[in-house]
């Protein structure tokens, strides 16, 4: 696709969402958010079909093709567009390659704003690549030690798809210790939200932590953690 063509196509994406858009819903969105966001007012099944319907138009382009899209997509700021290019990432998933991880972190450190366009990409595309190359949860934990609260957040929910199947659980564990006393209650329900999907799989594991811990943690972050666990666990987690 060239340059002018790219420019088109993602300029049509942009026309179309702005004739979508409704101010009730803006309205509505914005509630969901702590920080002023930039959104359309499309709601999200809306979006999300509108997201498959364009992409069945350039499914066929090389990954790279599809990646600079995404870039100009990330770049406006939109929430709406942040889950285009979130949803056609994810598309790609069988394509990765480890050099994929650059352009990922990128996107983190430079576009991403708010806690729904973090965690759809890091849920999905940083949690299935990380799947595919595992050596690369090393990584998360210099993101743990950013400055940006986004990379922070990012370093534990990215790792939302893997703990539910149970792996990576020593990694999520430094992540947690990394980010133990955090200060932004966005990263502690992040990493919080990363030892609740664990304790699908290592239920044991992650009480022991939470124990060893729980004079340390944020509240926020231990009530997240301990969420689906039996009520006499809870009990005794939330002790002081």
């Amino acid at each position: 696709m060239e340059t002018k063509e790219l420019e088109a196509f993602v300029k049509r994406i942009r026309q179309e969402l702005t004739t979508l858009a409704d101010k009730k819903t803006r309205l509505s969105g914005e509630r969901f958010f702590k920080e002023k966001v930039k959104i359309y007012g499309l709601k999200t099944v809306l979006a999300r079909n509108l997201s498959k319907s364009y992409y069945s138009e350039i499914s066929h382009l090389p990954k790279k093709e599809i990646f600079d899209l995404c870039e100009e997509l990330w770049k406006s700021g939109y929430v709406e567009e942040s889950f285009f290019a979130c949803d056609w990432s994810l598309n790609q998933r069988k394509n990765y390659q480890p050099e994929d991880f650059d352009i990922f972190e990128h996107w983190v450190a430079s576009y991403v704003s708010n806690w729904a366009s973090c965690d759809t990409l890091c849920n999905h595309t940083i949690g299935e690549f990380l799947m595919k190359f595992p050596d690369y949860v090393s990584w998360l934990k210099i993101w743990a030690k950013s400055p940006n609260r986004w990379m922070r957040r990012a370093a534990a929910v990215s790792l939302i798809i893997p703990a539910r199947k149970g792996l990576f659980i020593n990694d999520i564990f430094e992540i947690a210790t990394l980010l133990i006393t955090d200060r932004e209650d966005l990263v502690q329900k992040g990493y919080g939200w990363m030892l609740k999907a664990a304790d699908n799989a290592h239920r044991p594991m992650v009480f022991d932590f939470v124990m060893k811990n729980k004079a340390s943690m944020p509240r926020t972050a231990l009530r997240y953690a301990i969420e689906k666990m039996p009520p006499e666990m809870k009990a005794v987690a939330m002790a002081k």
